[in-house]
Formats: C-alpha cells, structure tokens, sequence
C-alpha cells in the first residue's frame, strides 16, 4: 500500500465532505438538515473503505482516480459546468429545508436512497471491471478496449451509473426545486462522452469497431 496516495485520498474525502457540507448546511441555516446528513452518510461513509480497498489491491487505479488534471480544453468546460450544476444544486436544497418551499414524500425519498445505493454499487462493478478508469479524458500506455461486462451493454457505464447516482441525489435530499439543476447533468455528460470518444476514436486501436459492436453510449436503447 502507498501511504502517500492513501493519504491524498484521505485529504481529498475530507475535504469534499466539508465543501458538500457547506453547501448543504449553510444555506439550510441548521445543522437539523435530516436530507444532508442522509446523503452525506450514503456518499461518505463508504468512501474509507473503497479507497482502502484500492489502495491495497489496485494503486494504480486509485491514483487514476485523484488525478483530476484534465489535458482536453473542452473537459475542462464540463468541470465548470458540473461543478456549478452541484453548487445550485445544494444550494438551492438547503434553502428549499430553510424556507420549507417543496417537499418529497417519505417513499420517494426512500426510492432515491435505494436508487442511489444501486448507482454506487453500479459504479463500484465498472471500475472493477476496467482497470483504466482515469478521471480525466487520456489514452494510458497499453491501454486496451474493454467490451465485456457492463462495457457489453454500452460503452460508457460510468457515467450511466454517475447519471442515476447524482439524478438520485435531490431525492434523498428531499427536494424538488433541487431537482432542476441536476436535470442539466446529462447534458454535460453528453458534451464530455463526445469529446472523450473523438479522443479515444483517434488514439485507441479497435475503438472504433468496438462503436459498431456496442451501439448505446450511455442509455441501453436509447442513447
């Protein structure tokens, strides 16, 4: 295990714990935010083991995952654009607790919990099955084309398992308003999902027949 990377995963957790607190609790004007604590213990709580995990058997791909320095013009945009969806997004939740503006049925917020847990553990069987799973949109040295598992079903699971996790997050939160801002979210990632398979298509033998076997980006059926 490399201390020094457990560390930085360690750093990085806690402080993502404190900024989405902060959005969260401050606009909320109570730490009293049931939705908050709700979604921070389904988010965090697992976290410590996960990085655990991978920094035991699989360092590689935990640094592939703090590394958050993207080379590509247009994927910096889609950090902008995601990080301002998450802002307003929290932001306006909080205040919809604060104002009592909306709320959601107990079972829909039951439903989103459980859609939610789905998403983590869909995301948790995507980087088990792909060992190249950077954050940043790159061809890694001797990186090759997965097409079985999830990778079958359509070429980018991740990000439709990030599409259901973050879709859910409004939900456990309890919020409706807070719903508009995420809905923008798969737009973004349609943006990134483009750019990333021109880079992929230019730079990584049998990409492209891999377009052909596996027809849906994201969405089976659909997209």
């Amino acid at each position: 295990m490399k201390k020094g990377l457990l560390r930085s995963g360690i750093i990085r957790m806690i402080a993502g714990l404190v900024l989405m607190g902060a959005l969260l609790f401050l606009p909320a004007g109570t730490w009293c935010y049931p939705g908050a604590w709700r979604l921070l213990a389904l988010l965090f709580l697992p976290m410590p083991v996960i990085g655990i995990v991978l920094a035991v058997k699989a360092p590689e791909l935990l640094a592939k995952r703090l590394n958050a320095k993207e080379q590509e013009s247009e994927q910096k945009q889609v950090i902008v654009m995601s990080a301002l969806i998450f802002i307003l997004g929290f932001v306006l939740a909080g205040l919809d607790f604060r104002f009592g503006w909306t709320k959601l049925p107990l079972a829909v917020v039951i439903a989103g919990m459980v859609l939610f847990l789905m998403a983590y553990v869909l995301y948790l069987e995507v980087m088990r099955e792909n060992a190249y799973l950077s954050r940043t949109v790159e061809i890694q040295e001797g990186q090759k084309v997965i097409d079985t598992g999830l990778y079958g079903v359509v070429r980018h699971p991740m990000y439709m398992a990030v599409t259901i996790l973050f879709l859910s997050m409004p939900l456990v939160l309890g919020s409706v308003i807070a719903i508009l801002p995420f809905l923008g979210l798969p737009a973004v990632l349609v943006k990134r999902i483009k750019n990333e398979e021109q880079v992929l298509e230019a730079g990584l033998p049998g990409y492209r027949e891999y377009e052909k076997k596996v027809a849906f980006r994201m969405i089976p059926f659909l997209w």
